[in-house]
């Protein structure tokens, strides 16, 4: 679960992102990515319409692309506003499918933007999740 300082919460929040963002799309994501004051916390919102599935399905991507959110805040933790559409062919992409093509996203728009070199999150997470368990 991302704290509540690292969530974009308005549709003002979002539409900002989008609009002013770098734009970097793959087959299962979309990423918007846009500077903010370099000593607030980065943000990260999710878009997953009814486009990707059922409740289920739209819940698990949300889940997954939560957590690759997460650990790439270990890496971006100040000065961006992050927003990541999922498209419907997420709804069947693994957890590495989804994880890859959210790297990869990331590191063409922090590139882009001038930001901090990225390691793949990947690497970083060492195949487990947050609390410690396994991936699967």
């Amino acid at each position: 679960m991302l704290a509540t300082r690292n969530r974009l919460r308005t549709s003002t929040d979002f539409s900002t992102t989008v609009r002013s963002g770098v734009r970097n799309g793959r087959r299962n994501v979309v990423l918007y990515t846009a500077t903010i004051g370099a000593d607030e916390p980065s943000r990260i919102g999710f878009i997953v319409s009814k486009g990707v599935g059922n409740a289920v399905a739209r819940n698990l991507v949300k889940r997954r692309l939560r957590e690759a959110g997460a650990v790439s805040l270990r890496e971006y933790g100040t000065g961006f506003a992050i927003v990541v559409r999922a498209l419907p062919a997420s709804a069947t992409a693994s957890w590495q499918e989804l994880l890859a093509d959210y790297n990869a996203a990331l590191e063409v728009t922090m590139r882009r933007l001038g930001g901090r070199h990225p390691k793949s999150a990947a690497l970083r997470s060492n195949g487990t999740t947050q609390e410690g368990t396994q991936r699967v």
